[in-house]
């Protein structure tokens, strides 16, 4: 096993390490995974996409002013129409664009208008050689290259278009009767220039995957703890003036329990600190059962000392929690020779429960379940305070 995955495989189970000791050859995540890939990509695209489509509609208006200049037969003006056609296309993109609508719309809309681009320029190239066989083709790679690598298309959705501008070409100069040697060799030049574009789509691609995969593993290993991986203290700060706010907005309470692990200096002692950071790993676990709901919070403050973060629970609800928190670790009957108070490994809990209020400090939460854990030391340990 290599170092890079024996330390994957540390931070497990997660769904972007999984994702990356997996693989994605075929370039696609799985599950909802591959919905938060494509949300991330979109937002980083969404801007380059504006720009792609500014200049692609000038070039296009550009290239109809070419077609006059090079074609003086009356197939300029079916030309014309073609063009008329598609700028229609190109707007109708950027008024999404201006809209701001949903990505799903601005996706289809983006795979229509390279399309649409594609289809459109074949057909342009087919009427011209009706009267000029040296009329340019070359623009078709062009378009080709922008839905590779500037229209935010991923590698599946780019080569379909790619390859439905070079079957419109072909049929198109097939209709027109354009003598078949040149019509062969300007379709092994565009399909070679396809086969160029894909495999640097597919690299760059797979690179934004990996480099997806590797920031959300970052910014999620930023705020967990190592060994417990349950929030650390910075995520917990965060938190908390979050939900403070949200709970003045509400109007409900918040509750926060503070546990310490009693006498786990001399558990560390006696066992060895390899069983400590196991039985820091259990009490995490039954930490994180108490906080199920979307905004309640398991955390590791530091040391022998977790906080259960809780949004709208009463002190009622918050002391239940907290003494179910205190039994099941008794009852896991996890040997301490070293305490005082218990022949197993215990906590202590302090409980705290605030209804947030314009003017009130949020510190003050976390100060009364501080004081209330000090009181529950002070009165032998094993037990809750509040």
């Amino acid at each position: 096993m290599s170092p890079h995955q024996a330390w994957l495989d540390e931070v497990r189970p997660n769904p972007y390490v999984d994702q990356l000791l997996g693989g994605f050859t075929w370039l696609r995540f799985h599950g909802a995974l591959e919905r938060e890939y494509r949300e991330a990509q979109f937002a980083q695209t969404e801007g380059l996409l504006r720009i792609t489509l500014v200049v692609g509609t000038i070039l296009w208006l550009l290239f109809a002013v070419l077609d006059h200049l090079l074609i003086s037969s009356y197939e300029r003006w079916w030309m014309t129409g073609v063009r008329l056609i598609v700028l229609a296309v190109l707007l109708r993109c950027g008024w999404l664009l201006w809209k701001g609508q949903s990505r799903q719309q601005l996706e289809w809309m983006s795979l229509a208008t390279i399309a649409a681009l594609g289809i459109g320029a074949a057909v342009v190239v087919a009427i011209a050689h009706r009267s000029d066989h040296n009329f340019p083709y070359e623009g078709l790679l062009l378009i080709s290259m922008a839905g590779y690598f500037l229209a935010g298309l991923r590698l599946r959705q780019a080569l379909v278009v790619s390859l439905l501008g070079v079957l419109s070409y072909g049929l198109g100069e097939y209709w027109v009767n354009y003598p078949l040697p040149r019509l062969i060799n300007n379709l092994l030049f565009l399909l070679s220039g396809s086969v160029v574009g894909a495999v640097g789509c597919y690299l760059l691609e797979y690179k934004s995957r990996e480099n997806f995969l590797n920031t959300r593993l970052m910014e999620l290993l930023a705020d967990r703890d190592g060994l417990t991986s349950l929030h650390n203290r910075r995520s917990f700060n965060r938190q908390m003036v979050a939900l403070w706010g949200q709970g003045q907005r509400d109007g409900v309470p918040l509750s926060l329990l503070i546990a310490d692990v009693d006498h786990f200096k001399a558990y560390n002692d006696a066992y060895g600190h390899h069983a400590g950071d196991h039985a820091l790993q259990a009490v995490a676990r039954l930490v994180e059962e108490r906080a199920r709901r979307p905004l309640d919070m398991a955390v590791r403050l530091g040391g022998e000392e977790f906080a259960v973060l809780l949004y709208g629970s009463d002190q009622a609800v918050a002391l239940q929690l907290a003494e179910g928190l205190r039994e099941e670790l008794e009852r896991l009957g996890i040997e301490h020779r070293g305490s005082t108070s218990s022949t197993v490994l215990t906590l202590s809990v302090g409980v705290a429960t605030l209804q947030p209020a314009e003017g009130l400090p949020l510190t003050q939460l976390y100060e009364q379940a501080d004081r209330a854990l000090y009181l529950a030391k002070a009165n032998g340990r094993n037990q809750i305070a509040y």
